[in-house]
């Protein structure tokens, strides 16, 4: 898998500072994610200006819906050119069969990945919602149905990157947010690790967001954590 390995998070609330914040970073260095609350906020229009100043952008946008509906979400999103997209595994098997036809079909397929369990969720929030498996357990089952119904990866926690990088294979995608640096807060995220330990547990690509955007000098802050992960001299 080349290209960088960081995608920044951009969340923004407007056009704006998230454009001013793309204008302080490098496409060479990383990618973009754009999710639910910028793009509602902004539409296709920012994802276009973005890829216009040399971006890859990974449309966050989670689509999980009846199969036809799921499926021309991610035709749609394939049309834009974004270099990933992803839907929630929870939506099933046909959804993501449906959704993997869908974007193959495009005259450039992003990747398509699935959401397993969201690092925000613990074992009781699980619970909570009637799922009786640690979220290990949990992940392992829906990356394994991802892969199975056509997917090329899957989001999960880092902690979670080891035993998929053995059960699904090298050649599946692993994105892990909810990395922290060593003496980050851990913000609303339960399950996070550190970019060096997420990449050597088999992380492909990390999302960063916070310890990145919020930052004095957001490119000197990525360029820190490119030389922890041994990505630059």
């Amino acid at each position: 898998m080349t290209g960088p390995k960081i995608i920044v998070a951009l969340d923004c609330q407007q056009a704006a500072p998230a454009l001013d914040l793309a204008a302080r970073l490098e496409p060479a260095l990383c990618r973009l994610k754009v999710g639910k609350e910028l793009f509602t906020a902004t539409g296709p229009q920012l994802v276009e200006q973005l890829m216009r100043r040399g971006y890859e952008v990974f449309l966050d946008l989670k689509f999980h819906d009846i199969p036809n509906t799921a499926a021309q979400a991610c035709k749609a999103a394939a049309a834009l050119g974004v270099w990933m997209v992803n839907v929630h595994a929870l939506g099933g098997r046909k959804m993501m069969e449906a959704a993997s036809v869908a974007v193959a079909q495009a005259a450039h397929p992003p990747k398509l990945i699935a959401v397993t369990v969201l690092t925000s969720m613990a074992r009781g929030d699980l619970a909570e919602i009637g799922i009786a498996a640690e979220p290990a357990e949990m992940v392992l089952r829906l990356a394994r149905l991802a892969r199975d119904s056509g997917l090329g990866g899957v989001v999960c926690s880092a902690q979670e990157a080891a035993l998929l990088r053995r059960e699904c294979g090298e050649a599946f995608c692993l994105v892990t947010p909810g990395i922290r640096l060593a003496d980050a807060a851990a913000d609303d995220q339960s399950r996070v690790m550190t970019p060096r330990a997420a990449l050597e547990a088999g992380s492909s690509y990390l999302v960063i967001g916070r310890p990145i955007t919020r930052a004095a000098d957001p490119a000197l802050a990525l360029r820190q954590i490119l030389e922890q992960m041994g990505e630059v001299a």
